[in-house]
């Protein structure tokens, strides 16, 4: 590997042939947007997911945006979730008017720890809180059962923010797999198409739903709140007429990102299956080496967007790898120490989330990362380790 020039990302998008034959044939169709390929998209994930229903969108932060809109969040509500996110997990409550508090994540999972939600929503007056964002970190599913019971204890929606974990699940009380997205236990899941997600359309997101309601109203929101439906208008004045019923956005997505959509959406297991690969691979050459991979551990239910160790020294580590190519990435920045919401909510500490960020590093991921490279990145990683000072 280093007798040549390397670059090894810690994720990057596969596409392939069948991926650019069918852009260009969406390119060459009669739609560029709003076409039958979106139809055929948001059916295929719902059924990938297993959900009722799905709504393709520009990008995961609008899914987020109008996840948040379709329940209601308006000035005044406050909402619950996690520090190791990306902050859109956040300021979609904002957006709205609301505002975001922060529990605290539990250190074996990297995950937001239900106990500490629950000491919050047990602090606070009664009616504080309408609702938990739980997002599934690196790719690990939260246990939505667990958090399904604690909002209905209190009267609260869910939004899960599945970006990282399209094919993943989580197992139930009853021993049956409940894949993320899959609407049993969330009102509204979340994902992704980022380019170094499971799925790629350059940008672009799904909100998936099992509830009718929640759907019509995310599919009059992505569209400025404009419907041509007749059973929905309160006058009808031919076939150009539309009425606009709410104030919404122009969150679509594009055909050509549908079909892309469409054909990643065939090899997602395939990748799926690649990224665990990967993944055993990091846990056996890290076992007995004392490289801390904790909430990395092999999971079957894990969807392994990231494959996050943690080491002191992190930086030194970064930088080293970085000079031998090999390019990582912190996931994340706790969002609560961020300077806008620092402002917002000064003196407030996480030390478990806090912890995981001063120590924590995303390997290379991703499905074509060859059993090669992924050598060179656990002997420069060990190397570096062994040897630092």
């Amino acid at each position: 590997m280093e007798t040549k020039k390397v670059h090894i990302p810690y994720g990057k998008q596969h596409i392939d042939a069948k991926d650019i034959q069918a852009v260009i044939e969406a390119l060459q169709s009669d739609f560029l947007t709003q076409g039958p390929r979106i139809k055929a998209f948001e059916d295929a994930f719902a059924a990938y997911v297993g959900a009722r229903y799905a709504v393709a969108v520009s990008n995961g932060t609008a899914a987020l945006h109008l996840a948040a809109m379709a329940l209601g969040v308006q000035k005044g509500d406050r909402v619950i979730t996690t520090p190791i996110t990306f902050a859109a997990s956040a300021n979609c409550i904002g957006y709205c008017g609301g505002e975001t508090d922060f529990a605290d994540i539990d250190p074996s999972t990297g995950l937001l720890d239900i106990n500490k939600v629950r000491a919050l929503l047990e602090k606070a007056p009664k009616g504080t809180y309408k609702g938990i964002i739980p997002v599934d970190f690196a790719g690990k599913a939260v246990d939505l059962e667990a958090f399904r019971q604690l909002a209905d204890e209190f009267g609260l929606w869910i939004i899960e923010d599945a970006c990282h974990a399209p094919g993943g699940y989580f197992t139930d009380s009853k021993g049956q797999r409940q894949l993320c997205g899959n609407g049993r236990f969330a009102d509204l899941s979340v994902f992704s198409f980022h380019p170094v997600k499971h799925i790629a359309c350059g940008e672009g997101g799904m909100i998936t739903t099992n509830d009718q309601d929640l759907y019509n109203k995310l599919i009059l929101l992505r569209t400025h709140g404009i419907t041509k439906n007749p059973a929905l208008m309160h006058e009808n004045h031919g076939d150009w007429y539309y009425e606009m019923l709410e104030l919404g956005y122009n969150y679509r997505l594009t055909d050509f990102q549908a079909a892309l959509g469409l054909t990643q959406l065939e090899k997602a297991d395939a990748g799926l299956a690649a990224r665990q690969r990967i993944a055993r691979r990091y846990d056996e050459a890290f076992a007995g080496t004392g490289i801390d991979n904790t909430i990395a551990k092999f999971d079957e239910g894990h969807a392994y967007h990231l494959y996050v160790i943690q080491a002191d020294g992190r930086k030194n580590l970064y930088d080293r790898l970085k000079e031998s190519g090999i390019y990582t990435q912190v996931h994340y920045i706790p969002v609560h120490t961020l300077p806008y919401y620092k402002e917002k909510m000064p003196g407030v500490k996480l030390p478990a989330a806090e912890g995981l960020y001063a120590r924590c590093l995303s390997l290379p991921m991703y499905p074509t990362l060859s059993e090669e490279e992924q050598e060179y990145v656990i002997e420069k990683i060990m190397s570096i380790l062994q040897h630092r000072t």
